[in-house]
């Protein structure tokens, strides 16, 4: 199968207060969700409607049958998800305190995780030359043998064979926790920009990848890496994307934050199914700004992956509407 997007990297079971705005410590019940950047990238494109796919691996346990049902549930190909003998599906807890408290508590990753253990003679090649849009993150980096598997599904994709709708993307999305050094983080991104035609980050992950200075400054030197496209997410400012001539700024889509944890992934699966669709970056950049903002105003990640239409109502509603 040809996927529209095939996503590559980390995979887990959210575990989610049912409790809000208390502390961790304090919370009396949760849900549990399927988590992990690029597979909820994969889940928030298929519920625009596109054939995605995620490679990754979980353990051999029962959380981890867990995510392929949910994988399934959601209509994300789970063919090429695998279980890692002896090692733990791992776990992500929060704490949910609106507007802007959300610490994360990783479990089941240290020293190592089952989707670090992705190999790159178990990819399959054909899959990641073959998809439009191929997703990867920083995080998948951080560790052998996937840094060494992801970087071989970049070299399958040859940044000149790219273009006309066809593109691999790079997640600038870096946790500090996952690295030895900040040095090793941005040697590791500048090695894999030179096969991304477009970067995505906010201003710490592009300082990581290119180095501080303003957002225009940070996308002219992912656009000098050599990706055609780079977007900057600029917090309370809105969202920045430039091309070699074009410069675009998708103003906030104001809500009522509830938990802003999942906003980044389903951006990123909105961003590929503007891309997919053919629009322009103005409508791209402001649909997958809208559908970040509807994330952030629900409580789970996958789960409250918005749809094509509710996303476009959100838009309409605010005045910046457009055709799709």
């Amino acid at each position: 199968m040809s996927y529209d997007l095939l996503t590559m990297g980390r995979i887990s079971v959210d575990i989610y207060p049912n409790d809000i705005g208390v502390g961790l410590a304090d919370v009396t019940s949760f849900g549990k969700y399927l988590g992990g950047s690029p597979s909820n990238v994969a889940v928030a494109a298929a519920k625009h409607g596109r054939r995605t796919a995620v490679i990754t691996r979980t353990g051999d346990d029962p959380f981890g049958e867990y995510l392929h049902r949910e994988l399934t549930r959601y209509g994300v190909d789970d063919a090429h998800v695998s279980p890692v003998e002896g090692l733990q599906t791992p776990a992500t807890f929060c704490a949910i305190q609106p507007p802007e408290d959300f610490p994360l508590y990783f479990y089941g990753r240290f020293p190592t995780a089952p989707d670090l253990q992705i190999r790159a003679e178990e990819v399959d090649v054909d899959a990641v030359r073959e998809a439009t849009i191929f997703w990867s993150t920083v995080t998948g980096l951080c560790q052998e043998p996937a840094r060494s598997a992801q970087l071989s599904a970049h070299e399958a994709r040859p940044r000149e064979e790219l273009g006309e709708g066809r593109h691999t993307i790079l997640d600038l999305d870096y946790r500090p926790m996952f690295w030895d050094s900040i040095e090793d983080a941005t040697a590791q991104v500048r090695e894999n920009l030179r096969h991304a035609s477009i970067a995505i980050g906010n201003r710490e992950e592009c300082a990581v990848a290119v180095g501080d200075g303003s957002p225009d400054e940070q996308a002219d030197r992912l656009l000098e890496a050599g990706v055609s496209i780079a977007v900057v997410k600029m917090g309370s400012a809105g969202v920045l994307a430039k091309t070699a001539g074009t410069r675009v700024v998708s103003e906030p889509v104001p809500v009522e934050t509830q938990n802003g944890l999942g906003a980044g992934d389903s951006f990123g699966g909105a961003f590929c199914h503007g891309l997919l669709a053919g629009w322009e970056l103005q409508h791209v950049l402001d649909f997958a700004n809208a559908a970040g903002a509807i994330v952030a105003s629900r409580i789970a990640c996958s789960e409250d992956m918005p749809t094509s239409d509710e996303v476009l109502q959100l838009l309409d509603e605010r005045g910046r509407g457009f055709q799709a």
